[in-house]
């Protein structure tokens, strides 16, 4: 793998917020967990940063703290998912659509695949990981 970052920008809707960061690679995931799908009322697209991003409106961001581990991070004006945050670790995963730069991305990931429903279906191949496996690798002992 190239040691090489890419620099790419986003924002919300409303542009209260605008982020600024450097990604290890070009590629997107999704999550099809219950709360992912009733927070975006779909599968949680996302891009995965190893760390937090130049933020500029962070007063415009307001944060759900979802579980003991982790919190849900939206833009207080207009409602813009913005990232989902794993607390005891610097993990960060972007909400996909904050970004223009993604249309050469690859679909590299989906996790809580024993929880996708029925009604949709990727025709992209992927790496999977089920609840049990997500939990294993990223839940507090």
């Amino acid at each position: 793998m190239s040691s090489e970052n890419f620099m790419v920008n986003g924002s919300c809707l409303c542009e209260a917020v605008k982020l600024k960061m450097n990604l290890p690679e070009k590629v997107l995931n999704a999550c099809h967990c219950g709360m992912c799908r009733k927070w975006t009322s779909g599968p949680l697209f996302t891009v995965e940063s190893g760390e937090s991003a130049h933020v500029e409106g962070r007063e415009s961001i307001s944060t759900y703290n979802s579980s003991e581990w982790a919190e849900r991070s939206f833009c207080k004006n207009c409602g813009t998912h913005l990232f989902y945050h794993l607390k005891n670790t610097n993990l960060y995963f972007y909400s996909a659509g904050l970004f223009k730069e993604t249309a050469d991305f690859k679909f590299k990931a989906q996790i809580y695949i024993d929880a996708k429903p029925a009604c949709y279906e990727f025709s992209n191949k992927t790496e999977t990981m089920t609840e049990a496996e997500v939990m294993a690798k990223f839940a507090p002992n």
